[in-house]
């Protein structure tokens, strides 16, 4: 799959392994890829989506506060363990290589031969509730029809 991605979502795809490791995750999720994407400078995050890097860190931080307080654990103020790096590949999770066979869709649908990063952002805004790249956008109100609108012309 990955010889049909465009050196720049290469670079989001890796992007989310370093957002997954960043988090302490050992499994990159869909949360990871659209961390991945928001690094893309050609899609314009903040222009596109109404978000940048931060805002949606904050939201899966502020995601991750609530499931644990769920089930009565209180993290506010534990520092969190460094997760260390391990010499294996790092898994997607499932939900994650559904995506990116959904980016592989849209790119054909579009008439693309490669994977680019707008093509990936339209497969993760496909990710319905209880995806956790799903609820950063119901965390953060983001309108999904208007930023499939905008990304248009970055995916053809």
């Amino acid at each position: 799959m990955f010889e049909h991605v465009a050196a720049d979502a290469r670079m989001a795809v890796t992007a989310a392994l370093e957002e997954a490791r960043h988090r302490g995750d050992r499994r990159i999720g869909t949360e990871h890829l659209l961390l991945g994407v928001l690094h893309a400078r050609e899609l314009d995050p903040l222009g596109t989506l109404g978000l940048d890097l931060t805002r949606a860190r904050a939201a899966l931080d502020a995601l991750d506060l609530a499931a644990l307080a769920a089930v009565g654990i209180d993290v506010r103020g534990v520092e969190r363990a460094p997760v260390p790096l391990s010499p294996k590949r790092t898994p997607f999770t499932s939900a994650a290589r559904t995506t990116l066979r959904r980016a592989v869709g849209v790119a054909r649908q579009q008439g693309g031969r490669r994977i680019r990063p707008a093509h990936l952002l339209l497969a993760i805004l496909e990710c319905a509730p209880p995806d956790p790249a799903a609820e950063v956008f119901r965390e953060l109100a983001v309108d999904r029809a208007a930023v499939r609108t905008r990304l248009r012309p970055h995916a053809a």
